[in-house]
């Protein structure tokens, strides 16, 4: 890559800094088997007398947690454990006989299938995130759904028998499928889902930084946020994760750093394996990460604004489906995924390449997503 476009690249990060726009930021991008870029600017959390940003500073990265949930479950998949045509009843009995709302009558019906393991990792199962208002949201909140006071096993229970906003398979909607996704590990492991993670991914990685609680001894390396956000005064509350907490959400309850995050990375780029100093780590054959990270949508319609233009959806990530169509450069067949806090990575299996942007600001999630894409593509 071309030594100028990323020097420019940080110059822009810091310029943001210097704007009051962000606390700090890390960036990594990995080229043709090298880390090109590790870059920390500004600073850990607001505050004159605030740490520097450094390379090894923890983020809560949130959406991120989706894809190395829906990694483990195709996993399971290839040791004949986990059937992705399976119902998701068939290991989440709250989950069977399910109804549809109708918005036009204001009535339930039958959903005409049962929603599939398949249909949770793409995120058509008809279920929602509820964040707008509504006689199914209204629900939601009643219930309670996303309460970091639910285990796994106690979203399941309570979600289940609440209608669902779409038949299954009938429409995208990014939704609290990968928390179900989490609670359906937990059945088939028969263990905590970080105990699972942990064994899985984080341990085989040396991804030795993330998990789902940062421990006393680390949270000084924690970032945090703006107290308002810069440019609309809202206010701005992460989660907490000084201590274990009771609901380990696989939709988005990791911490990690941009080292741990880019092991995982370079696993997906690898398309399975890590070569490492001590031999290949494979945790998933090449068929397997090519099936997770091609579009399993079709023409199936999606719902809101949260999948970019030009983009599918596989299993866990978003993939550009054309190297035109989409407003921010990127390789047909790339993949990417966000998190609300304020955090972005692509894979471009094109261009040998991958790239993470960590910040915790996330009032300026949309725009990073469409300025990071553009300055990394800029130094090819």
């Amino acid at each position: 890559m071309h030594p100028a476009p990323l020097a420019r690249l940080c110059h822009v990060l810091q310029a943001h800094v210097d704007q009051g726009v962000l606390p700090g930021a890390v960036a990594l991008v990995h080229h043709q088997g090298r880390t090109v870029l590790h870059q920390a600017v500004g600073a850990q959390r607001p505050g004159a007398d605030a740490p520097a940003m450094e390379h090894d500073t923890l983020f809560r990265i949130y959406s991120m947690t989706k894809p190395i949930a829906s990694l483990v479950a195709l996993m399971l998949m290839e040791e004949g454990r986990l059937l992705l045509a399976h119902p998701v009843s068939h290991y989440l009995p709250a989950f069977a006989g399910q109804q549809v709302y109708d918005p036009a009558t204001g009535q339930r019906a039958p959903a005409p299938r049962e929603a599939t393991v398949h249909d949770l990792l793409r995120h058509t199962a008809g279920l929602s995130y509820a964040w707008e208002a509504g006689p199914v949201p209204d629900l939601y909140r009643a219930a309670r759904i996303g309460s970091r006071r639910h285990t796994n096993a106690g979203l399941a229970a309570a979600l289940g028998p609440l209608p669902l906003v779409h038949a299954p398979g009938s429409r995208w909607e990014y939704s609290r499928a990968t928390d179900v996704l989490g609670a359906v590990l937990e059945v088939v492991e028969g263990a905590p889902l970080g105990t699972i993670l942990q064994r899985r991914v984080f341990g085989p990685l040396g991804m030795h930084d993330t998990g789902f609680s940062v421990p006393p001894r680390n949270l000084h390396r924690l970032a945090e946020p703006f107290a308002r956000d810069p440019q609309t005064g809202t206010e701005v509350a992460l989660i907490d994760v000084a201590a274990p907490p009771a609901f380990e959400s696989a939709g988005g309850g990791l911490v990690s750093t941009a080292a741990d995050y880019a092991r995982f990375l370079q696993l997906l780029l690898g398309r399975g394996t890590l070569e490492g100093t001590d031999g290949p780590v494979r945790l998933a054959s090449r068929a397997t990460v090519d099936f997770m990270t091609a579009d399993h949508l079709g023409g199936i319609p999606t719902a809101g604004d949260v999948l970019p233009p030009g983009y599918g959806f596989g299993l866990g990530v978003a993939v550009r489906m054309a190297t035109g169509l989409a407003t921010r450069p990127g390789s047909a067949g790339h993949y990417s995924w966000s998190g609300l806090g304020g955090t972005f990575f692509l894979v471009d299996p094109a261009q040998d390449l991958f790239a993470i942007l960590l910040t915790q600001a996330p009032g300026q999630l949309r725009y990073l997503s469409e300025l990071y894409p553009a300055l990394v593509y800029a130094a090819l």
